[in-house]
């Protein structure tokens, strides 16, 4: 597959933007070039959709061709068609047109308003599709990036020892056993725990920074030494079970993908769990409404939305009061959506997630700073 992932800084400009008329299309693409027909043929009916959104809204004409011929010169493109993935979103006003090609296979939709339809964006950055993964043993250490779009690749970290040996400054496994007979160390636990401190300090300023989740590939023993000494906050609790020292890098990042589904599936359940603890407080809410003017005042920790749901009205600037709207219009917006970047905005964390991850399987849920 050939992957564009949106960075922060890219959506935060996006959200930010504000023109009437913009159109927001998701359209669920194959990576089999050959059938990439169909997708182009998705497309063009969703632009129709687009345009008769915009006609109704007596959109002028000059503002709804330069989309028109944006999106259009996309559908008539053979070599973009040539590369995609398994969705494709497109944002489009009269003077900018971004597209980005995602992992996660979306719903196909269209939404005309004066800002983005962000929320199925956002699935693409809520849970992570890249990863560290340290395969570490008494024989060899190596830190390897899985990438979504990138073949795996070792990365080299300044003064990460290259085994256990190295790390302590021995020179063989019989020196190792002749300072424990000695008792200048008291176990094999002893030096493990060392041995995982000087790792763990050698890639402390080399992670400093990241967000992407750290998997640890070793035996049961080493993985558990090493994830109890690692200061790294996104080491995952999951974790790559036996002898890796010679396992090639793509046999890794296909194990590690699978680590990622089970860190997804643990992120879930522990909003869930929180959800359920907040909610007795007072301090949780699945009511769109409530969540709406929470947002407002910056008293939403963490939400989770129905990414392939929209509700479409408007929310006021002052208070989050929320108008509901009968259906799509270019004169509405998805409510769900704006209460996200809202969200996002006072610093809260938003979770885009299929709609039965949702408690209740609602449209949202969110998670409260603060009673509202």
């Amino acid at each position: 597959m050939h992957i564009d992932l949106p960075t922060r800084a890219q959506i935060e400009k996006l959200i930010a933007r504000r023109a009437q008329p913009t159109v927001s299309i998701y359209v669920a693409t194959t990576p089999v070039t050959q059938e990439a027909q169909i997708d182009r043929i998705e497309l063009k009916n969703l632009l129709k959709t687009a345009v008769a959104e915009m006609e109704a809204f007596d959109t002028p004409k000059r503002a709804i061709w330069p989309i028109e011929e944006a999106v259009g010169h996309l559908i008539e493109d053979d070599a973009f068609w040539a590369h995609q993935a398994n969705s494709l979103a497109i944002f489009a006003s009269g003077d900018w047109i971004e597209t980005y090609r995602l992992p996660s296979r979306l719903v196909s939709m269209v939404e005309v308003s004066d800002r983005v339809h962000v929320k199925p964006l956002l699935r693409a950055v809520t849970f992570p599709h890249n990863a560290y993964v340290l395969a570490i043993s008494v024989g060899a250490v190596r830190l390897i990036e899985v990438s979504a779009d990138l073949p795996p690749e070792e990365v080299r970290v300044p003064g990460l020892p290259k085994d256990f040996n190295q790390a302590l400054g021995k020179r063989s496994h019989t020196e190792n056993r002749k300072e424990m007979a000695s008792g200048e160390s008291t176990s094999e636990s002893a030096l493990l725990n060392r041995y995982a401190r000087v790792v763990d300090a050698a890639l402390k300023p080399f992670l400093r920074g990241h967000e992407r989740p750290l998997i640890v590939a070793a035996s049961e023993t080493v993985a558990s030494v090493y994830r109890s000494v690692s200061t790294y906050p996104h080491t995952a609790r999951q974790t790559l079970s036996g002898s890796f020292d010679h396992t090639p890098l793509h046999e890794i990042a296909t194990a590690a993908r699978s680590v990622l589904d089970e860190v997804y599936a643990a992120e879930i359940g522990d909003f869930v769990r929180l959800y359920a603890e907040r909610e007795a407080q007072g301090r949780a809410t699945n009511d769109v409404a409530q969540a709406a003017r929470a947002a407002t005042f910056g008293a939403v920790d963490t939400l989770i939305v129905d990414m392939d749901e929209t509700v479409h009205g408007t929310v006021a600037d002052d208070d989050g009061a929320v108008a509901f709207a009968d259906g799509p219009s270019a004169g509405a917006y998805g409510v769900v959506d704006e209460i996200a970047v809202r969200t996002l905005r006072a610093g809260g964390r938003v979770l885009s997630a299929r709609r039965a991850d949702v408690p209740g399987e609602a449209s949202l849920a969110a998670i409260l700073r603060y009673p509202v």
